[in-house]
């Protein structure tokens, strides 16, 4: 079985994990997750990596990484194996810490990266270790809120830009992106890429991925298994005989739902970028994708929803995917070969 490609090139913005090795824990107190950090500390600013995101958890940790020059794995190698040494020593153990190699995707940043830094520093919500992220010690939230001060490893300007040109106003507005809602993984139902991205960075990726020996790539990696947003848009539209204005009007609330749960879950369109089309807030996008998710929507609208196929061809090269209707509404997906 092919090893899963390690795309790198100046620029690149990744999302990294790796997991404790039979999902045991590799943080047993404070004095590893200080430990940790300073290794990862000295490669950030070795490699001159901008470190934008990180949270350290019990068995795993979660690192949001941009290297203006392509070094990843060289760091990442570091890392894991001089951690692992060390705590091996101090634990008097013996054999793999991690479970594997480190996990890696690729992000396009201007859609993904504010997306992501909510996600890694509401872990430790989400798992019921505290009750909001600031109560959090070993993540970036409090450095890049204010209420410690920033280490010179952490790149906090890029993301508080995003918000407010002045830093208490980008501050206050952060705490408030972080703390609005609960926050799902940006790619719960993600399947089978190396990258997280807009169609246009996606094409990007494949061109990298061209220049390589597509014979050593596993084919989930070949492959990008996603409508776009105008597919899925126009579905919805023919489903529910509407014209695109009266969609993002809102003049049919089924189809509304529709169509901000399908650009959500299956295009993986930015939440801020739904919102903007339907005008509504991106906590609004938000309740809306729980709500369908939960079950609350009229049985039409269950029904178009059970209809949604995602189906992929047996084809070995990179794929382009389009979007049938069906005679009755039903949706579905389908891959076309080649690209």
């Amino acid at each position: 079985m092919a090893r899963k490609l390690r795309l790198e090139y100046a620029g690149a913005l990744y999302h990294l994990t790796a997991r404790g090795n039979e999902r045991k824990e590799v943080f047993r107190d404070d004095i590893d997750r200080q430990r940790f950090i300073a290794l990862l500390a000295h490669e950030v600013k070795q490699l001159r990596w901008r470190l934008h995101a990180y949270c350290l958890m019990g068995n795993h940790y979660h690192l949001l990484v941009e290297t203006p020059e392509p070094n990843l794995a060289r760091g990442m190698r570091r890392i894991n194996s001089a951690y692992s040494q060390r705590f091996n020593r101090r634990h008097d153990r013996v054999g793999h810490l991690f479970q594997g190699r480190y996990h890696s995707i690729l992000v396009h940043k201007e859609s993904y990266l504010l997306e992501l830094s909510r996600y890694i520093v509401l872990n430790p919500v989400r798992a019921g270790m505290v009750a909001r992220a600031h109560h959090w010690p070993w993540s970036s939230y409090r450095a890049t809120v204010g209420l410690v001060p920033a280490p010179g490893f952490l790149e906090v300007r890029w993301l508080l830009e995003q918000f407010h040109s002045d830093l208490e106003r980008a501050r206050e507005a952060y705490q408030g992106f972080v703390n609005h809602d609960e926050v799902r993984c940006p790619w719960d139902n993600f399947r089978g890429s190396a990258w997280l991205g807009s169609e246009s960075f996606g094409e990007f990726v494949k061109a990298l991925l061209k220049g390589k020996n597509l014979r050593d790539v596993p084919k989930a990696q070949q492959q990008s298994p996603r409508p776009t947003q105008e597919q899925v848009v126009k579905c919805i539209i023919d489903a529910f005989s509407l014209t695109e204005q009266q969609l993002w009007t809102r003049d049919n609330q089924e189809a509304f739902q529709a169509a901000v749960y399908l650009l959500r879950r299956v295009a993986n369109v930015p939440i801020r970028d739904v919102a903007r089309l339907g005008g509504v807030s991106a906590g609004r996008v938000s309740t809306i994708q729980r709500r369908v998710e939960d079950g609350h929507r009229s049985r039409r609208l269950d029904t178009l929803l059970d209809s949604y196929r995602f189906r992929l061809s047996d084809s070995n090269g990179l794929q382009r995917y389009k979007v049938k209707l069906r005679p009755q509404g039903n949706l579905l997906v389908q891959g076309a070969a080649g690209v």
